[in-house]
């Protein structure tokens, strides 16, 4: 279909494959019967989630349970106790088959999970006084679930949770400041297995009931080559453009970003075309890998299909799910746009033109080929904001079109080729089962993270957010601000080592209701869905943060740039959506809190847009020329003028409803240093020009 000839750095590639196969589930690769044991558990496990919308009603404690005991049957499956071989211990660390001592730990693990359900009319007469087994059992299931984690997302959340346990029993022997009364190993027991608050508690409820089905539908359209399909339809749009190649990732990385929450996913998917691209017509390979980490990393911010951890804020915020998306619309696209803008501002200093047409694929035809994707996807948009349909039924629908259009892919390109039907038709059967056993596979790390840190939630519910929000007033002297920025650096910090959702779980636990909290103290109100949305957003960026974030290695393998420097500049891309928290916080406009009318949204996203527009000049040094340092502090103006008209209304004296009359000065001011920086633009292209022919890039 298309013209383009890729170019594909293959040993780079096959390395950001293995760190997409490691988060996706992928482990142990055995042979002989047991190579048909995981996928078969996988397919079983995803055929139980099907069942759940429609057909199976059975109550939600024992639907935790078992999506538990399918998912860390799988890891003790899956994952060996050790990556390599340290010290000569072979058998613990082997890929090759899957040793006794790991079937029995995952029978053993699969038992410990499902206890709840197997014994759970004797467990609800004697809560709060557990038996015996029941201790030992609670005890168990703890254990095997933190090295589930340490095997499935590595050592931080186990290590995160194994401190918080301690702190339970140890309360008592702290320091005033952090003293707690402590809690019995029976109430601990009770709270962490035995009910609904600990380990099935809430986040492993979303995991179970919508998260999974979510997941698969991206599965399932990855399988089918709508990921293929998403960028050479950015490509044949934006290609010819200034720095089309950057554009057209960011785009790619944005529609699968859609269904997909796994930005190294979406790397592999879109990064091994896009970077080799971005690498022809000009980038620096640390700046074409960047582009694509900060593409794929926001890819969980684009609404209407965010991250996993979206739905775990509808739950803890007691709001339809429309209402996350509602919240998130407005800084997410206006994020998306500006990395748009970054990408011009880029090849504007790069000196980078577009791609020949010739060399691009024709839009109207890539349209047209892919054209099936696209039904399910707008089905799926349909059902969740037209017929407002719950989550899970939206997905479940979604899916079901899926395997219609995955059954009669096949036949109906051999039908085309006039190539044997039943040869393609059993391709098809094979592609479904593969995507069931992917999108399992996929949900491993999602469901280990949030039972893991249902942990920390557990602990907190025992008697511990009251002196956190007291330990965290006191750190912050009570400056809702400084408050803020712990915040957002203790999830950058704890999010190098997690995934988001796990990340957005533990600071949500933590430190989201401090967050409104405080606020009331400093005599504003700040929404709780503003207070979630803060703790997401940099739960998100801690993707790319350096010096652990996975997505810039991922990326950095394909464009063969140094890992380090990768995750700086992509940070550096995604310094425009690190503003935003800070801004909705204080300006709840941004996330349409009591914002009813369609002008008013459009307005507030527009000039949310440009003031983001005029940070991403401040922080990249060029607008339409290259910036002279004293009109750095006259872009921060635009910004906070077109982002906070409340406060410029504050301070002129104005009505808070007369606030937008305030977004004049913001836009004057920037036509101003529009017309500054005119006169200099020959000249700053003609320096481009002539280093972009001496192939070294005007910084």
């Amino acid at each position: 279909m298309s013209k383009i000839r890729i170019e594909k750095v293959e040993d780079g590639f096959e390395e950001a494959r293995r760190l997409a196969e490691e988060e996706e589930g992928i482990g142990r690769k055995p042979d002989g019967w047991q190579k048909y044991l995981i996928p078969t558990i996988a397919i079983a496990w995803s055929l139980f989630q099907l069942s759940l919308p429609k057909w199976l009603l059975i109550d939600s404690t024992y639907i935790r349970a078992i999506h538990l005991g399918f998912a860390i049957t799988l890891v003790f499956l899956n994952y060996p106790l050790l990556k390599k071989p340290y010290f000569g211990l072979k058998y613990f660390a082997e890929h090759k088959k899957i040793p006794l001592l790991d079937m029995a730990l995952a029978l053993f693990a699969a038992y410990c999970a499902l206890y709840l359900m197997i014994h759970y009319e004797e467990l609800v007469t004697r809560y709060g006084s557990p038996s015996t087994m029941d201790i030992v059992i609670g005890l168990a299931l703890v254990g095997v679930l933190l090295e589930a984690a340490r095997r499935t997302i590595g050592p931080a959340l186990p290590v995160i949770a194994t401190c918080f346990i301690i702190y339970s029993f140890l309360g008592p022997y702290m320091p005033d400041l952090i003293a707690f009364k402590g809690t019995s190993l029976d109430r601990f027991v009770g709270q962490m297995t035995m009910s609904t608050e600990g380990i099935y508690g809430i986040p492993l409820d979303v995991s179970a009931t919508i998260v999974f089905l979510f997941v698969l539908f991206g599965a399932m359209l990855d399988k089918a080559g709508a990921g293929h399909y998403f960028i050479q339809l950015a490509l044949s749009l934006l290609g010819r453009f200034k720095g089309g190649p950057a554009k057209a990732a960011i785009m790619g990385s944005g529609l699968t970003g859609l269904v997909s929450g796994s930005s190294i996913a979406n790397i592999v998917t879109t990064g091994t075309f896009t970077i080799p691209m971005m690498k022809k017509v000009g980038y620096p390979a640390t700046k074409a890998a960047a582009v694509e980490v900060a593409a794929s990393t926001d890819g969980q911010l684009a609404p209407p299909i965010m991250g996993a951890a979206a739905f775990i804020i509808a739950e803890y915020v007691n709001v339809p799910y429309i209402e996350v998306v509602k919240a998130a619309a407005v800084p997410a696209f206006a994020s998306y746009a500006a990395l748009f803008f970054i990408s011009h501002i880029e090849a504007s200093k790069l000196g980078i033109r577009g791609m020949p047409k010739s060399e691009l694929p024709p839009f109207f035809k890539t349209l047209i080929s892919g054209v099936h994707y696209l039904i399910p996807l707008a089905m799926l948009l349909y059902e969740l904001i037209v017929v407002r349909h719950s989550p899970e039924l939206a997905a479940f629908n979604a899916i079901m079109v899926m395997f219609v259009i995955m059954l009669v892919q096949e036949p109906f390109i051999a039908y085309k080729d006039k190539t044997p039907i039943l040869p393609a038709f059993k391709q098809s059967i094979i592609n479904i089962l593969e995507a069931l056993a992917s999108g399992a596979r996929n949900m491993v790390a999602v469901a280990l993270a949030t039972a893991a840190a249902g942990i920390i939630v557990g602990v907190v519910a025992l008697g511990l957010g009251n002196l956190i929000t007291e330990i965290i007033d006191v750190l912050s002297m009570g400056n809702v601000v400084l408050m803020l920025c712990i915040t957002a650096f203790a999830s950058l910090i704890i999010g190098m080592g997690l995934p988001t959702t796990a990340t957005y779980i533990v600071m949500a636990s933590l430190t989201a209701p401090a967050i409104v909290s405080v606020g009331g103290m400093q005599g504003f109100i700040v929404p709780l869905m503003a207070a979630h949305l803060f703790c997401f957003y940099f739960g998100i960026l801690a993707d790319d943060t350096p010096p652990v974030g996975l997505a810039a290695y991922a990326a950095a393998a394909i464009a063969k740039s140094p890992p380090i420097q990768t995750g700086i500049q992509g940070f550096m891309y995604d310094i425009r959506t690190a503003i935003l928290p800070f801004m909705f916080i204080f300006n709840t406009d941004l996330i349409l809190h009591n914002v009813f009318s369609w002008s008013q949204g459009i307005l507030i996203f527009v000039m949310t847009c440009i003031g983001n527009f005029a940070f991403a000049s401040a922080t990249q040094g060029w607008f339409i020329a290259r910036n002279r340092y004293w009109e750095i502090p006259l872009f921060l103006s635009v910004t906070f003028i077109l982002m906070r008209p409340d406060q410029i209304a504050i301070w002129l004296g104005m009505p808070h409803d007369q606030r937008y009359w305030t977004y004049p000065i913001g836009l004057a001011l920037y036509g101003i240093l529009y017309l500054m920086q005119r006169p200099r633009v020959s000249h700053d292209e003609a320096q481009v020009a002539a280093a972009a022919q001496q192939r070294r890039p005007v910084l």
